[in-house]
């Protein structure tokens, strides 16, 4: 399994309208691709941070290509929320446990 996360810095006065985006089409558009696993979106002081779980390597990679990937990121650069820095780190994940009721 792979975790990718991506972290940004985020005009606080839209942070609402950010959330709304997260859940309502960034969350959608990772469903639909091959090897997604799970989402985590977190709040920093500053920002937000999105981690997801990927089945491989292979899978990470064919986000990166993905046109709905890609669609989803330049919709969500247009509407000026976002601020520096953004980064993005791809770690294997070595091991992963969660409770039955995770969810």
């Amino acid at each position: 399994m792979i975790a990718r996360i991506w972290r940004t810095g985020l005009d606080e006065a839209r942070a609402a309208e950010y959330d709304t985006f997260a859940v309502e089409r960034s969350l959608p558009m990772f469903r639909r691709q091959p090897g997604f696993r799970a989402a985590l979106f977190l709040r920093t002081e500053h920002g937000r941070v999105a981690i997801t779980l990927w089945r491989d390597q292979a899978a990470v990679e064919a986000l990166a290509s993905s046109t709905d990937y890609q669609e989803t990121v330049a919709a969500i650069r247009a509407t000026g929320i976002l601020r520096p820095p953004q980064t993005v780190e791809i770690l294997p994940v070595d091991e992963a446990w969660l409770a039955a009721d995770f969810v």
